[in-house]
């Protein structure tokens, strides 16, 4: 079944705003059919760092739900080297969009990351303690620290990546929670309705398993003990809870 039947039986003709546009996943959101509105506005017409930007946008579209996918992320060391960016557009610029978004009572779906946790043990759920493993992450935190004031809100922690996998190597002794973009997009309009906070990954397993089902070429690596690039060791989460609404939508319960 492909993406569009997801968003035609769960968006009910909804208005959407998607910042972000221009990203990898935006990019993707763009190539869907439907027949709800999506809007993705240019950051000449929605700066999330000019709130009266913001506020003048929403005033005209008068959306139900906005999607926030506007972020600082790659490359990492961007977050080490340019604190000020790194804080502007993951902190500060989440927090106008929350503030917007209460204004008007329109829910709002923050895409954070599973980086959040500590890394170590992996099997992470959404109510265990977090300790981010880099500075991108403690950037997005820092976003999840507005959008958690905001009680019509729902916070994603998600483990995503291209498909196929982009990269020429792959750790095989670091384990993860992969789903490929597109599949996040089918599990997106399955939650949307949803509060509180989510975990959005895959079956737990290595980078280099995960990686060569599709991508043969791969080649295997191992992360060394003392090799620091600010990837966690185990980064899996916990995704008992989306499975449950993936079981409650498969038997028609919602």
């Amino acid at each position: 079944m492909d993406i569009s039947y997801w968003l035609v039986t769960l968006f009910y003709e909804k208005k959407i705003v998607i910042t972000g546009g221009t990203g990898r996943f935006g990019t993707l959101l763009k190539q869907i059919n439907t027949s709800n509105e999506l809007f993705f506005p240019s950051k000449k017409k929605l700066n999330i760092l000019n709130f009266k930007s913001i506020q003048k946008y929403l005033l005209k579209i008068k959306p139900d739900t906005l999607i926030h996918l506007a972020a600082l992320s790659r490359p990492m060391d961007i977050h080490d080297k340019d604190i000020k960016k790194s804080i502007d557009l993951n902190i500060i610029g989440t927090a106008n969009i929350t503030k917007a978004c209460e204004e008007k009572n329109i829910k709002l779906i923050y895409f954070s990351t599973n980086y959040v946790y500590p890394g170590t043990k992996g099997n992470y759920k959404e109510t265990d303690s977090l300790l981010p493993v880099n500075s991108y992450a403690w950037s997005k935190l820092g976003g999840e620290a507005s959008v958690q004031l905001y009680k019509n809100s729902l916070i994603l922690r998600l483990c995503m990546t291209e498909k196929p996998f982009v990269h020429k190597v792959a750790f095989s002794n670091v384990v993860t929670s992969f789903m490929y973009h597109e599949d996040v997009i089918k599990m997106l309009f399955r939650v949307i309705n949803k509060k509180g906070i989510l975990n959005i990954g895959g079956s737990p397993m290595t980078v280099y398993n995960f990686a060569k089902k599709d991508n043969k070429n791969v080649a295997k690596i191992k992360l060394l003990k003392n090799q620091k690039i600010g990837m966690p060791i185990n980064s899996s989460m916990n995704i008992n809870k989306m499975k449950k609404i993936i079981k409650w939508y498969n038997s028609g319960i919602i």
